[in-house]
């Protein structure tokens, strides 16, 4: 198996987290401190912190040091876009579900008795 499998599936499991994907749509219009997200997100820093320090570890974003703070960005625009491409999938899966729900049942089955 190509080694790129497995860091992109690496990559997918850092991702797989509803609270990381909100950090990236934040972060994707700019560098943030850990307080300024976690007032943006509702959350305590110690939690942002935790989900920022593990997308550190797989490379997602990165830390510079802003006097006392540590302000956070994302270490690469696409994953923007990956995650963009992601929702419009996910958009358009929905929509589809939602017409077929709303679509009156078939029936295929024939009348006992015929």
């Amino acid at each position: 198996m190509d080694h790129l499998y497995e860091l992109q599936a690496e990559t997918c499991r850092t991702l797989a987290n509803a609270r990381r994907l909100e950090i990236i749509h934040l972060l994707s219009s700019g560098p943030r401190e850990v307080g300024r997200l976690a007032a943006e997100m509702s959350a305590s820093q110690p939690n942002v912190s935790q989900h920022l320090a593990v997308m550190r570890a797989a490379g997602i974003v990165e830390a510079e040091r802003d006097g006392r703070e540590m302000r956070y960005r994302l270490t690469d625009p696409d994953v923007v876009v990956a995650c963009d491409l992601m929702r419009g999938v996910l958009r358009r899966r929905l929509a589809r579900l939602a017409g077929l729900s709303s679509r009156p049942p078939t029936s295929t089955a024939q009348p006992i008795g015929r």
